[in-house]
């Protein structure tokens, strides 16, 4: 038994190794290097941006989920002179000016201590969030699925008129339902 055990740590090192390489080439990963961005998904959420205005000067941001902070570096680059709140259950040190709550946002004191920061209602509501991943494509979709819900209603409780929500999902079947979901609303 001991024999297989060692086996499939190998391999797991060995799959992991062979992670480690591809991310180590991935050009978003590069260019955050050398941009100085805390992660690769700053740049997805640069294109969003481009894409359909998302961000602008004097915004109240609240980024769920916010660790490890590139999107909340993001929006301090892109709403200059704005308010970022970033939440989350993991420990963060947020961006130079920026604010950081820890907690879950689901919890009504974390949900008002994110609104204080803000100095009330936000104007864009960000969630970068993801589910710790099973491996289990269709649980995994379902979990992220109702992390963009609770997401979803978050920004329905808490976001001044005409503010804008973005969100980040998995793709696949559980996605585009929450996606309709939140579209009604």
């Amino acid at each position: 038994m001991p024999i297989c055990a060692a086996a499939m740590s190998r391999r797991s090192i060995a799959k992991s190794a062979a992670w480690r390489r591809a991310w180590e080439k991935d050009p978003h990963v590069r260019a955050a290097r050398t941009g100085g961005f805390r992660s690769r998904a700053a740049f997805k959420l640069m294109e969003m941006d481009d894409a359909v205005g998302l961000f602008f000067p004097r915004a109240r941001v609240a980024d769920l989920g916010g660790a490890p902070g590139g999107w909340s570096q993001t929006a301090m680059m892109r709403c200059r002179g704005g308010v970022v709140v970033a939440a989350d259950i993991l420990p963060m040190i947020p961006p130079p000016g920026a604010k950081f709550v820890q907690g879950d946002f689901l919890e009504e004191e974390t949900a008002q201590a994110v609104i204080a920061h803000l100095g009330g209602e936000a104007d864009i509501v960000l969630s970068d969030m993801s589910p710790n991943l099973s491996g289990v494509e269709s649980s995994d979709q379902a979990r992220a699925a109702e992390l963009m819900r609770a997401a979803a209603a978050f920004a329905r409780r808490h976001l001044a008129a005409g503010g804008k929500f973005a969100a980040k999902g998995f793709q696949g079947r559980e996605f585009d339902s929450a996606r309709r979901e939140i579209g009604r609303d």
